[in-house]
């Protein structure tokens, strides 16, 4: 790892296009109304900022009344624009993209404004997602757990949010928000059954989804389960062959299934009690073509499987009438999730590799969020405030043997002798307070909302028989750490559809278990790897100022950001050699870096401009961002591309129609002038929906419509030298066809 590589740290940071006159451009070009949400029954997004959200606030407030930038992605949207995927999820979402390894991993997380990995949140129903983690070429733990079929709704907020969320919002949150029994049983009804077929062509998916629900008086519940089965996502890669040169996909073969049940229990209409029992698995066979060198592997299956699993107890209260709060919300938890990974690799000298990877973690948690309103002369306000605590247990494993060509058996698979932890196992404890206070002045034309967070981490290791063998006499740290994140938001609402707003927050990562006791000693290829009991906490301080303007015909939204980010932990870094001669590695604080940028969104409802346009709509979105590591001086490689979107949709009661396209210019920031960088690109997707009878509703997309070749910068998470001879590699699915079928009663 070089010290350019180190704000990825695990290839976290990347940033976009050089271009003197890029932001000019894309503020331009957005004001031609763009983005890539079709709107409901006829209205255009117009009122897109209408749109209620939960996540960067923690309070119910529409888009136009929060002091930074927020997608929230609804279920019509998700249905409209068939997406079966994270990275189907952000699609028309400029600024934000996912990571993913195409030849065997697949998808990993996301990536906002330039950081990604385990520096953004990621939380179903306020319940973060299970951590990253990666090592070698056989291991890579990601964080795609959640079903998209069991959501309701998705609210991206973009920027530092540590002053709501604590530790992992660095980058950013990504906020899942799954289906509760009410959103089926509307008009009255006290059952629902709903069937929900589908086909995805870029991996030549089948999905299948059933879902029940009952309600009456004080008691409603649901089930929903879902399946979905298929083969490896197409590249368009020519090149066929069985060995390491090839570009087309590896085979694959994928099965998944999830289940969502709630049951909830309202003694009155003013609170509600909801047990939740959620479950995911998946499971992909890859025959890993593209790691047979002919020379020493002649074969590789890999068996990736991962589960997660949570049940939570929730109680909502809206009117509890005390001096402490009008209402309330707290829910306790637990969460398991597992990642198993299995190699088994053929060698040219008749032996055979076996290896096994495991990352699980176990978490227990509790949260309460309390909301009270008030007045003190004419200033109004809504005060938030609230606790959580988690207690999360982790444990890594990599096992493994290899079969001699006598047929003996040897567990040493050089540099490890196996079982091996690269970790101790790792308890920590993670407490948070928070308090925010929504004031508004002047009539509520000038709202100020400040905020605070107080945070402890605790992390205390567990040596065990395998990390102690591995790692002989070396001492493990335990490690404490008290970090405050303030933050203060405005909204000034200075003319009728105009409203100026801007933010200032402060960001903050505690150090990883991993990195703080990363543990290995290979004698043998001369190198230890040691804890650092001194790490900080990874930092940042960012600023955004933005203006929005909103009629019912139209709406633009244009914001500049600023982040600046101290004490990026570098892991492994070489930081001399030790008196036995070793080469020593230690995760350290070395980075400081910096990310801007420019984003636009903006639509038009013509049918608010004129009856004969009635239906019609412009919508679109622009991101451009640049990066810079001030350690080394370098771009920042965790940038994507200025990047948009355009979509003009067509919409009656029944049926709609919409061609979205998404543009993306050239990669050409990198640290070294040797790394391959993707060329800029065009492509169009045509999406129609088809309301046919009461309760039915047909689906159908039409995306690359060109069959154009061109590469997602995310998508890249190892650089290429310009001279690969693979780089078709990871190219995009050609033209595919996606299509549901959803009926209900």
């Amino acid at each position: 790892m070089t010290r350019s590589d180190l704000p990825a740290c695990g290839r976290g940071i990347r940033l976009p296009a050089s271009g003197r006159h890029y932001l000019a451009a894309a503020v331009a070009v957005a004001l031609l109304p763009l983005t890539a949400h079709a709107a409901p029954d006829g209205a255009a997004d117009a009122r897109e900022f209408d749109r209620v959200q939960v996540t960067a606030t923690r309070t119910e407030r529409a888009l136009s009344d929060v002091a930074a930038t927020v997608d929230v992605i609804d279920r019509e949207q998700l249905d409209n624009h068939l997406v079966n995927n994270i990275k189907d999820l952000v699609r028309y979402e400029p600024g934000v993209s996912v990571t993913g390894s195409p030849a065997r991993f697949g998808l990993g997380g996301f990536r906002i404004r330039g950081l990604d990995g385990n520096r953004v949140l990621i939380q179903t129903d306020g319940i973060a997602m299970p951590k990253a983690f990666s090592i070698g070429s056989f291991s890579d733990a990601n964080r795609n757990f959640t079903d998209l079929e069991t959501l309701k709704r998705v609210e991206i907020v973009r920027g530092p949010a540590s002053a709501l969320y604590g530790s992992d919002a660095l980058g950013g949150v990504v906020a899942f928000v799954t289906k509760d029994p009410n959103d089926y049983l509307t008009d009255d009804k006290n059952s629902y059954v709903g069937l929900k077929f589908g086909y995805d062509g870029e991996w030549k998916g089948l999905l299948g989804s059933v879902t029940t629900a009952f309600g009456g008086d004080h008691w409603s519940g649901m089930v929903n389960f879902n399946h979905r089965q298929g083969q490896e996502t197409e590249s368009m890669g020519e090149v066929r062959s069985n060995d390491r040169t090839r570009t087309a996909a590896n085979p694959q073969d994928r099965d998944g299934r999830s289940v969502l049940s709630k049951l909830v229990y309202a003694p009155n209409e003013d609170q509600r009690f909801k047990l939740t029992v959620e479950g995911n698995e998946d499971s992909v066979d890859t025959d890993v073509l593209s790691s047979v060198d002919r020379t020493t592997t002649t074969g590789m299956q890999a068996r990736d499987h991962q589960t997660r699993a949570r049940v939570s107890f929730a109680h909502e209260m809206d009117n509890v009438g005390a001096g402490f709060a009008d209402s309330l919300s707290w829910q306790l938890y637990r969460q398991d999730s597992e990642t198993t990974q299995r190699t088994d690799e053929t060698r040219s000298n008749r032996t055979s590799r076996h290896r096994e990877f495991n990352f699980d973690q176990r978490v227990y948690g509790l949260q309460a969020v309390f909301h009270k309103g008030l007045e003190t002369g004419s200033v109004s306000h809504e005060l938030t405030y609230g606790l959580e605590g988690t207690w999360t247990e982790t444990r890594q494993k990599r096992d493994g043997y290899q079969v001699l060509a006598n047929g003996q058996i040897s567990t040493t698979i050089l540099p490890d002798a196996f079982p091996v932890r690269d970790f101790p196992i790792s308890k920590t404890t993670e407490l948070g307070l928070y308090v925010q206070d929504e004031m508004r002045f002047a009539d509520g034309r000038l709202s100020l909302v400040p905020g605070v967070r107080v945070d402890h981490y605790e992390l205390r290791p567990d040596v065990d028989a395998i990390f102690a063998a591995d790692n002989p006499g070396m001492a493990v740290s335990d490690l404490t750490k008290t970090s405050v994140s303030p933050k203060l938001g405005m909204v000034w609402r200075f003319a009728t559809d105009w409203s100026l707003f801007a933010g200032y927050s402060h960001g903050f990562r505690s150090p990883p278990y991993n990195d703080v006791n990363l543990g290995f000693t290979n004698v043998m290829f001369g190198y230890t790897a040691i804890p650092n009991p001194d790490l900080k906490p990874e930092t940042s301080d960012g600023f955004e100022l933005g203006v929005r303007y909103l009629t019912p015909a139209a709406y633009v939204s244009v914001s500049g950001y600023y982040n600046d980010y101290k004490d990026f932990i570098e892991s492994q870094r070489q930081v001399g050699i030790n008196d036995q001669g070793l080469i020593v590695f230690q995760s350290q604080n070395v980075a400081d870096a910096e990310i801007y940028g420019a984003e636009v969104k903006a639509g038009v409802d013509f049918g608010e401009l004129s009856a004969a346009l009635a239906g019609w709509s412009l919508n679109g979105a622009v991101a451009w961002s640049r990066g810079q590591n001030k350690t080394e001086d370098v771009p920042l490689a965790s940038i994507d591309p200025l990047r948009g979107t355009l979509g003009l949709a067509y919409d009656r009661d029944s049926w709609g129609v919409e061609l979205a396209g998404t543009f993306a210019r050239r990669k050409d920031r990198l640290p070294s002038a040797t790394t391959f960088a993707p060329a800029g690109y065009g492509v169009l997707d045509l999406m129609a929906h088809w309301e046919f009878a009461p309760g039915a509703k047909f689906n159908v997309g039409v995306f690359n419509l060109g069959d154009r070749t061109y590469i997602d910068y995310s998508a890249i998470t190892t650089a290429l030298a310009t001279n690969s001879t693979v780089i078709d590699r990871y190219t995009n699915p050609g033209r595919n066809v996606s299509a549901s079928l959803s009926v209900s009663w």
